[in-house]
């Protein structure tokens, strides 16, 4: 069977979950994640499904908003495919969808953020065309 790509509905988002699970670093509670999910979906929110049949394979999140110094983007988050099937193209044909989806949207450029030692993804993503910007810095405030 082909592996399918669409916009999972609002009302299906949680079953991201447990892939959601899988990269989530700081091991956030499911039910915390859920909560966060269902609100994400009400900020300009989207998720990208990768399907093979009826499974979810992967997941593409997409926040659209505008910037002052891009307009109108797209910032591409928490992106995974199950292993079993990487290295087979779809990571390439995940991200032709983001773009044809951005360019509906209007979108002016694609950004993302990817973990410092996440080696494998800054090769993926140079292999895209992206090009290293910046720096994201973050501070945890409730401390």
């Amino acid at each position: 069977m082909a592996i399918q790509y669409s916009i999972i509905p609002s009302q299906e988002i949680l079953t991201i979950i447990p892939l959601l699970y899988k990269i989530n670093s700081e091991k956030v509670s499911v039910e915390i994640l859920k909560e966060r999910t269902l609100e994400m979906v009400s900020q300009n929110y989207e998720c990208l499904g990768i399907y093979d049949g009826t499974s979810l394979i992967g997941i593409c999140g997409m926040w659209f908003q505008t910037r002052h110094y891009a307009g109108k983007s797209c910032e591409v988050d928490h992106v995974i495919i199950d292993e079993s099937y990487r290295s087979q193209g779809i990571g390439n044909d995940m991200m032709e969808f983001v773009y044809k989806h951005a360019a509906s949207k209007k979108c002016n450029w694609v950004e993302l953020n990817t973990y410092v030692h996440n080696f494998p993804s800054h090769k993926f993503y140079n292999n895209q065309g992206f090009a290293a910007y910046g720096y994201h810095f973050v501070k945890d405030i409730t401390k």
